[in-house]
């Protein structure tokens, strides 16, 4: 039986990989670690654990993503984000694991108005992003055998995140500012987590980088506006621009991606955005 390890078990996808598990334990036998039981910043500690379980797969859902506090925890950020992928690419490159490591949108500056592919150049405009650019950089320069999947506006039934943010704010006010002039795609976690195994469950692999959201663009206002509408809230939502909601963290203004490369290689059909949404919001509000 092939095992999978899991990196960042208490994490969003962490807690929807395990949702799944069930559904493939005749095939895998799935190891879930934290930052308690494996703390990836130190490389010795790595490699002694994949020593010890030697895993046919690595998912690395873990990440400091605090993007605001990163500006001012960047040491801290780097350790989690860059270090911490180099540590996991190298063990799976030493024990012949294939990696598959989660990054995010915001290795872009946003400034297009075209959706960013695969190829696309890179510059992220704030600490979060560089960190999370520099652990792909890493995971690709250790382990040939790596997977890079990119995704961004994660949410889901666990966890923080704008969703749940979002459904408390409703509860607790009459009217709400919301961002209106940054574009991306929200994306279900729990859709990520089906990816994933899918990707796991190919016989033949295809390495690199690809990019895995719900489609197609939207805004944070809107995004807000439609979990209202599911929720069934009577909140006043208001359009604020970037420059009316100020944040430590400059955040890209366009961030979509393109879908393509993932849908022809791996067959995987991303789903859309509002739809996964329902079903998230249903969870929440049942």
């Amino acid at each position: 039986m092939k095992k999978i390890l899991v990196i960042g078990s208490n994490g969003q996808l962490g807690n929807c990989i395990r949702k799944i598990t069930p559904n493939f334990e005749l095939d895998y036998e799935f190891i879930f670690t934290d930052s308690q039981t494996l703390n990836i910043t130190d490389e010795d500690l790595v490699s002694k654990f994949f020593y010890d379980n030697k895993p046919d797969f690595c998912i690395n859902a873990s990440a400091y993503t605090a993007v605001d506090l990163a500006e001012t925890e960047k040491e801290k950020a780097f350790a989690v984000n860059a270090t911490g992928v180099g540590n996991l690419a190298q063990a799976c490159k030493d024990f012949k694991t294939v990696f598959i490591h989660v990054s995010t949108d915001y290795v872009f500056d946003g400034d297009t108005n075209l959706c960013y592919s695969e190829d696309d150049f890179t510059n992220p405009i704030g600490v979060y992003g560089e960190s999370k650019l520099k652990g792909e950089e890493l995971a690709l320069e250790i382990n040939s055998k790596t997977i890079i999947l990119r995704t961004s506006w994660l949410y889901s039934e666990f966890n923080k995140n704008f969703v749940k943010t979002m459904l408390n704010l409703f509860s607790q006010k009459d009217e709400l500012g919301i961002v209106a002039d940054q574009f991306g795609q929200p994306t279900n976690a729990n859709d990520l987590a089906e990816a994933i195994m899918e990707i796991i469950e190919r016989k033949k692999k295809t390495f690199g980088i690809f990019h895995f959201s719900n489609y197609p663009e939207t805004t944070w206002f809107e995004f807000a506006q439609k979990i209202a509408e599911l929720s069934k809230s009577n909140i006043k939502l208001n359009q604020l621009t970037t420059e009316q909601y100020p944040t430590p963290a400059k955040r890209p203004k366009r961030s979509t991606m393109c879908l393509d490369k993932i849908e022809e290689v791996y067959k995987i059909e991303p789903k859309y955005w509002e739809n996964s949404l329902e079903e998230c919001v249903n969870i929440l509000t049942q």
